[in-house]
């Protein structure tokens, strides 16, 4: 817990730590204003009420006004300096985190779940706040409040303190046997919530799919086996506190019962005067208080260093696809690609194996190949999403590695068959990578993709707001939108991965005729299935098995009878002889 504690308080601006120790100092000041009362009740009682001096009386109350008055507006500027720090430091904290992961690689994003990083970013972000607005400010009101009670009771009547303190020692034996076990239970309870969070993250998004195929049933049961194990793990955290409260509640109430019964003993014997039983019966509940909230504090502080972990999981991670040393500025990327034996591995799976190939700046390159064949992967390579495992990518002569990642990736312009569109306007979905481009021209771009004459039928233009995933419009629409957006960075490489899968063939004609007229210069890399995607192409691979089994021109391949030739004449209906 020292660790989340330490992190939290590095991560803290300047000027959020001196206003927090501040309010913490302030909190430890009311603690001693707290002895201020019940030592004027004293004199109210000895001093006036039994020797029956009225004089001194509108004084003593007017002073106990005074500091109550005191006392509670210096709790409430506390209370403002908690929140409003609190608030700053987790919005800037949010706000690094994001930016860690925008530059998170491939890898990080493949190794954990939607609904897990969002539960960090959220809930968990949370209790870091909650700790700082409230868990540590009550742990320093419980220990002050303790100690100066404590403090101040001995040097009242010694005797009488020690009979009330001599419990501590029991709590603090159940209040560690408590911390031990509560811990696991929440580690395992925030496990659940993140797994919850999944399910439901998983079934919003994919709620087409869902529909498609009529599972609505198999998703309410799937959530609800979910929602069942979070709520069933916390109700076992919520039963084990449950037997804990019992114990310290006995024990806070035998204090009172000391107090009084001993109290009155004590009087009896001359030990202690009326005035000093007021103060002991006002003050016990300062003895008993922090130790019935020691549990609920320690409650607090086990859910904060579980969500703590997970968030400093996410804070120290740091990317293995980063800038080297060696990386160079370079000027606009002419676009020449060279593969020269790369392999590719993940976990010691093979998925590329010694690929070699080049093309040289504005021809085009065409992958084909079986399903799982590694044809994503190389567009991955190529932009640095993942590091080769062997072998070496040149961009312009140079090795991707020596690229800085910004400007490699500013060169590439990606168009995917499955398409993200964010939800923004159609204008902003298309300068995404561009924000300097006018209306007219995200217009040339959407005209040159095919999608200007569907985008003027929308409502509002370009103006209209379309949903996540571009909800509301086709498959072919989408992927249009998405090709004028990789168009419109102006690309030196364009990388088009089965973005013409869903439009008809007089459509993807016309979108081939106007990459064949760009007004810049550029490099196309096409992963296609249909042999009139690539049929025009420089140089065209056969992908199989993270190999490259056939390369060449269109009739090239044809003339060597091989996958490509096959699939040709199953695509054209040409007899396989």
């Amino acid at each position: 817990m020292r660790k989340q504690i330490a992190w939290l308080w590095e991560n803290m601006d300047a000027p959020y730590r001196r206003r927090h120790v501040i309010a913490l100092c302030v909190c430890a000041l009311t603690c001693l204003m707290l002895l201020v009362n019940p030592a004027l009740s004293r004199r109210l009682i000895d001093d006036v009420i039994v020797a029956r001096n009225p004089e001194p009386l509108l004084s003593i109350l007017a002073v106990m006004l005074a500091v109550k008055l005191g006392r509670e507006g210096l709790r409430y500027m506390m209370v403002i300096f908690l929140e409003t720090d609190s608030q700053n430091v987790i919005f800037n904290l949010r706000r690094r985190l994001f930016e860690k992961m925008q530059y998170n690689d491939m890898r990080f994003f493949d190794g954990h779940r939607t609904g897990d990083l969002m539960t960090r970013m959220s809930a968990d972000l949370d209790w870091c706040r909650h700790f700082l607005s409230y868990i540590d400010y009550r742990i320093i009101d419980a220990v002050c409040t303790f100690l100066f009670a404590t403090v101040y009771l001995t040097l009242v009547n010694w005797k009488l303190t020690l009979l009330l303190i001599v419990i501590t020692p029991v709590l603090l034996m159940i209040t560690k046997f408590f911390s031990k076990h509560v811990r696991p239970r929440f580690v395992f309870m925030r496990e659940k919530l993140s797994e919850m969070n999944t399910a439901a993250q998983e079934n919003i998004a994919g709620n087409r799919v869902v529909k498609a195929f009529a599972r609505e049933e198999y998703e309410k049961e799937r959530f609800e086996e979910k929602n069942r194990a979070f709520m069933e793990s916390h109700l076992r955290i919520n039963k084990l506190w449950l037997t804990f409260f019992p114990m310290i509640e006995l024990l806070v109430n035998a204090i009172q019962l000391v107090t009084v019964f001993v109290g009155g003993l004590f009087i009896i014997g001359g030990e202690l005067t009326p005035g000093e039983l007021a103060v002991f019966t006002g003050l016990s509940w300062a003895v008993s208080n922090p130790m019935r909230e020691l549990g609920n504090l320690i409650n607090d502080l086990q859910r904060f260093s579980t969500s703590a972990a997970k968030v400093m999981e996410l804070h120290y991670g740091r990317p293995e696809i980063v800038d080297s040393a060696e990386a160079a500025d370079h000027g606009r990327m002419r676009g020449e690609i060279a593969f020269d034996h790369v392999s590719f591995r993940i976990d010691d799976k093979p998925i590329l194996t010694d690929v070699t190939f080049s093309v040289q700046a504005g021809q085009t390159v065409a992958v084909m190949g079986p399903t799982g064949g590694g044809k994503t992967t190389l567009i991955h390579l190529l932009a640095r999403f993942y590091d080769v495992s062997e072998g070496e990518i040149r961009v312009d002569g140079c090795d991707v590695r020596q690229w800085k990642l910004k400007q490699l990736r500013g060169g590439i312009g990606t168009a995917t068959q499955d398409v993200f569109l964010f939800s923004d306007t159609v204008e902003g979905n298309v300068a995404f990578g561009n924000q300097e481009l006018t209306l007219e021209e995200v217009k040339d771009f959407a005209r040159r993709a095919d999608a200007a004459e569907f985008i003027d039928k929308l409502p509002e233009g370009y103006d209209t707001i379309i949903g996540e995933r571009g909800v509301g419009l086709s498959g072919g629409q989408r992927q249009r939108i998405a090709l004028a957006r990789a168009l419109a960075v102006r690309p030196s490489i364009l990388v088009m991965d089965d973005t013409t899968s869903a439009v008809d063939s007089e459509t993807e004609q016309y979108i081939q005729e106007q990459l064949r007229n760009l007004p810049f210069a550029c490099t196309k890399f096409i992963i296609a299935q249909r042999i009139s995607s690539m049929r025009d192409a420089d140089l065209i691979l056969v992908l199989q098995d993270g190999r490259i089994t056939e390369q060449g021109t269109h009739r090239e391949l044809l003339a060597r009878r091989g996958y490509y030739w096959q699939t040709y004449c199953l695509q054209y209906g040409i007899p396989m002889e």
